[in-house]
């Protein structure tokens, strides 16, 4: 018998820090499930679709993974890489009155296996005028800016289009400043207050809206970035204020994304995180403080972006070095994440920025008008914004765990993120 009758070993690869501590810490519950939403102007054909979305996952072969199984007392989760999906990926819902809410509330509630590869699935939903993509994202395996660099792919292939990332911004070189006083981190921050919760059990509720991209006047020292995270800031301590909560630090935890958006991204959770700090003085700011406020904290974001640091922190890291049993290391991970919770930020603001792809699909489903993204929003923290802009227009997602917040509850925080979003465009630096 030769070697080539012997069938070929998968390739495995250990997991990551932010894959280990995700693994650890799921629950059925609150599912981590990252939600990306794409609407397009016109019909898609469904045959067309699954080739391109397949031939997409090969053209990233990093997505095509699945749970390696091994013994309990294993010093490594490993991910498996796989020659094909193991599951059909893509399905089209009848295109029903709800279609679109119920793919929303399954986008949710429903995390994909990771015991099958890949852990992503898509949904085409057909709309009175137009289809909206939804792709539901394991994110113990991946975060929603590597999908989009796959879903880019599958629109090119499915098109034609090019549908290559167009460059970032171009931005002034920063100015070193001397880093401002911040509350210290040893001080549990402000927690969302309490709504009224939602009926429906577990999970987390959403609420999309569509805004128009805040104006910066030319050479201002902050970006559109700093204009949400100031907005994010004012909309909680606002609500927090209406319900009675204590004024405390409120921490709002902020993804970092370095890597490339060509066909050469890495595939897979790649974000760091970092934390911005406000004082509860600094957010009961007048309009005309408001651009001291946004050069502050445009200041503090700065210096967090260009600080090397681990992507969860050096903690993370030693809690996942393969020196005992993985099993052992999930319960320890487990009760610090209880202990630790007090300490966790008070809400994550994910600002994407500008999608770097067209999305266009040619023919007659055309090119992508509206991008969301939501993030998970389980407890402690209890609520995310997820920001993106596409087609000249912000568009925003809040997502919240139902144990904390309700649908009316959204809306109200909705209406107060526009509020304080208008009033970072009022000054002029």
């Amino acid at each position: 018998m030769t070697t080539l009758d012997h069938p070929r070993a998968p390739t495995r690869i250990p997991f990551p820090t932010v894959d280990e501590i995700a693994r650890h810490c799921h629950q059925s519950a609150e599912p981590e499930t990252v939600h990306i939403e794409v609407h397009l102007p016109g019909p898609l054909d469904p045959e067309r679709l699954r080739t391109a979305f397949t031939r997409a996952l090969h053209h990233h072969p990093r997505i095509l993974m699945r749970e390696a199984p091994g013994p309990w007392y294993r010093r490594r989760y490993e991910w498996e890489l796989t020659d094909d999906p193991d599951v059909e990926v893509v399905t089209f819902p009848p295109p029903t009155r709800d279609a679109l809410k119920h793919a929303r509330t399954r986008s949710l509630d429903h995390t994909p296996p990771l015991t099958a590869s890949p852990p992503v699935r898509l949904e085409a939903v057909e709309l009175p005028r137009g289809t909206a993509l939804l792709l539901t994202v394991n994110h113990t395996a991946l975060d929603g800016p590597a999908c989009l660099r796959v879903l880019a792919t599958a629109a090119e292939l499915y098109g034609g289009k090019d549908n290559a990332p167009t460059d970032p911004p171009t931005r002034p070189p920063d100015t070193p400043e001397p880093p401002t006083a911040t509350p210290s981190v040893w001080t549990p921050p402000a927690r969302v207050a309490p709504g009224t919760p939602d009926p429906s059990p577990g999970g987390n509720g959403l609420l999309l809206t569509e805004l128009g991209v805040p104006h910066r006047p030319k050479g201002s020292p902050y970006t559109v970035n700093d204009q949400l995270m100031v907005t994010t800031a004012l909309m909680i301590a606002h609500w927090n204020r209406e319900h009675g909560a204590h004024p405390r630090p409120l921490r709002i935890t902020m993804p970092v994304d370095d890597r490339p958006r060509g066909t050469d991204m890495p595939i897979g959770n790649g974000t760091r995180l970092v934390e911005v700090t406000f004082a509860p003085h600094e957010l009961t700011t007048t309009p005309a403080e408001m651009g001291e406020l946004l050069h502050l904290t445009a200041t503090r974001t700065r210096a967090l972006k260009v600080l090397p640091r681990p992507q969860l922190g050096h903690g993370a890291a030693l809690l996942t070095a393969p020196v005992v049993p993985v099993a052992w290391r999930a319960t320890l991970t487990r009760g610090l994440r209880r202990a630790a919770a007090p300490w966790t930020s008070t809400t994550l603001l994910s600002n994407i920025g500008r999608i770097p792809y067209a999305l266009d699909f040619g023919g007659t489903a055309g090119r992508a008008h509206a991008v969301w993204f939501s993030a998970p929003a389980r407890m402690p923290r209890g609520l995310t914004v997820t920001t993106a802009s596409t087609a000249g227009k912000l568009h925003v997602a809040l997502r919240w765990s139902r144990t904390l917040l309700g649908p009316g509850d959204g809306a109200h925080l909705r209406d107060l993120f526009e509020h304080y979003l208008h009033t970072t465009e009022e000054h002029e630096a």
